[in-house]
């Protein structure tokens, strides 16, 4: 059984994560998709909570008609020493084979510790970027489409995007 995993905060899960998940998932028998910095929520670069971004991603992979059975996701703080990073990983998540990353750094960790790393493609990247999706809802720009529809009304559900707005704000009087 070939094992991958794909690591990203997914500040939100967008168009280019799912993309890059159906094509992981025809190239191996299961996927764990790391849910990085997983302690952080509620600021600005990692608005929502771990919980409600696994919440994301199952209903998208379950819109998508992804084999849930096929799928781990796993919710990995970060320890901020970039030498135990891997083996926080590793003590997280089943047995896996294979890394899928693009981030140098990552690329550079799993390498060194001696896991095979693959090229993930980069779908629409200038377009599908969570910083980009978060700048959108902050400044009312439209960014519904750059997200899968459940995940969109996910965030409406949870007033996601009042929260990115209210968290961008400042206490300072002009």
């Amino acid at each position: 059984m070939r094992r991958a995993v794909f690591v990203g905060r997914f500040q939100p899960f967008h168009n280019g994560h799912l993309e890059v998940v159906k094509r992981i998932v025809e190239e191996v028998d299961e996927l764990i998709i790391v849910v990085g910095s997983s302690q952080y929520s509620h600021n600005k670069d990692n608005p929502f909570t771990a919980g409600e971004r696994i919440t994301m991603i199952r209903n998208a992979l379950k819109e998508a008609g992804i084999m849930l059975s096929k799928i781990w996701i796993i919710p990995v703080p970060d320890v901020h020493h970039h030498s135990l990073w891997v083996s926080q990983v590793v003590g997280y998540c089943p047995k896996f084979d294979v890394v899928y990353a693009n981030e140098p750094l990552t690329r550079r960790l799993f390498i060194e510790a001696g896991f095979k790393v693959e090229d993930m493609p980069l779908i629409k990247r200038e377009v599908y970027l969570a910083t980009e999706i978060r700048e959108r809802m902050q400044t009312g720009k439209e960014w519904e489409t750059l997200v899968p529809p459940s995940v969109a009304r996910f965030i409406k559900d949870i007033n996601g995007d009042v929260r990115i707005r209210e968290l961008n704000k400042t206490d300072t009087i002009c």
